[in-house]
């Protein structure tokens, strides 16, 4: 929102490519993948558990993690439209993956392939749109390019 809000043109357009990839991740990852692959989550036994570690453990499928693969998602699309934002908003996307591991409901592995989903999708979303949402650029006459 603040992106769309305070960035002008170019802020709305990282906004909506960066909600457009999370949505078209959303939809590969949980209705593509993991109804298909169907992995179990990381077992969380009693002596290996920390209080402030502990959140709900989801009742979807652990693989791929589709909070890392959507925080990705958007990570790749705002920063290929506001390249100043990029190591924000990339450390932010590792910043969930790492918490869905350090939270015992995903293995690393769900994270790493999860990330690199997301940032493939908004890849192939950001690049059918470019088109579509860039102005576009009027040769000059009489000018070689």
């Amino acid at each position: 929102g603040a992106i769309a809000m305070l960035g002008g043109r170019r802020g709305r357009l990282a906004a909506l490519e960066g909600v457009l990839s999370i949505a078209a991740t959303s939809a590969a990852v949980n209705l593509g993948i993991k109804p298909v692959v169907r992995r179990r989550r990381p077992e969380r036994s009693a002596s290996a558990r920390r209080p402030a570690r502990m959140v709900p453990t989801p009742t979807s499928t652990s693989f791929p993690s589709g909070h890392s693969a959507s925080a990705f998602a958007f990570a790749y699309a705002v920063s290929r439209r506001y390249s100043m934002l990029a190591l924000p908003v990339g450390l932010l996307a590792a910043a969930v993956a790492y918490s869905r591991v350090h939270t015992g409901v995903h293995y690393p592995s769900d994270v790493v392939l999860g990330s690199l989903i997301g940032a493939g999708t908004a890849a192939v979303v950001t690049a059918a749109l470019q088109d579509r949402l860039s102005p576009r650029e009027q040769p000059v006459r009489g000018h070689l390019p």
